[in-house]
């Protein structure tokens, strides 16, 4: 009963944490504008780039990355350490990693502070990722950036990095015998 409860609170603390809305906060704090009311109208990162400029688009960036960088970090010390080996994996660290990083994304995506509206999730998808497996995640930042610099779409090098990260995912399944939670989070999180 008590590992229920713990997996509530990681669900719960990650969506919350994901909900925040920087993008919009930032648009207010720092150009008196509703990002919303701006480009795509999403609150996320791109948007803010597009619109507000390289500086607070990259500030943005950095705080979605870290909210779903420190949610999974959150469900990771509140899990605690008492390893449940299955097959040779921790599948409880393992499990609240990726309910920790998916819930920060559809908070993110669907934000209880801002009538479930918001970003696509790109930046919480690789924040939460940088914790899980960060070479991972360097994969799909630099394919990411290489679509985007060759094609300039940023739509097609997120859809293509986040593609990335799941086929080396999917990879390392088999060559490094990484969890095969890790893989299932990356199609999550594509879907979403």
């Amino acid at each position: 009963m008590i590992l229920v409860i713990k997996y509530v609170a990681i669900a719960v603390i990650a969506y919350l944490l994901g909900s925040i809305p920087f993008g919009l906060i930032i648009g207010k704090k720092f150009a008196n504008v509703d990002v919303r009311k701006l480009g795509s109208g999403n609150i996320g990162a791109t948007n803010v780039f597009r619109t507000l400029g390289f500086k607070l688009g990259l500030l943005t960036a950095a705080l979605d990355l870290s909210k779903a960088a420190l949610s999974v970090i959150i469900g990771m010390w509140i899990i605690g350490t008492d390893p449940f080996i299955v097959a040779g994996w921790d599948i409880h660290v393992q499990f609240a990693q990726v309910l920790a990083a998916l819930m920060v994304m559809v908070g993110h995506n669907w934000s209880v502070y801002i009538g479930f509206k918001g970003g696509k999730g790109v930046a919480t998808f690789i924040g939460g990722l940088l914790v899980i497996n960060w070479y991972v995640a360097l994969i799909g930042v630099v394919v990411g950036v290489v679509v985007i610099l060759i094609t300039r779409y940023v739509s097609l090098g997120s859809m293509l990095g986040a593609l990335g990260i799941l086929c080396a995912l999917v990879a390392l399944t088999f060559i490094a015998s990484i969890a095969p939670v890790y893989p299932f989070y990356g199609l999550l999180a594509v879907a979403l």
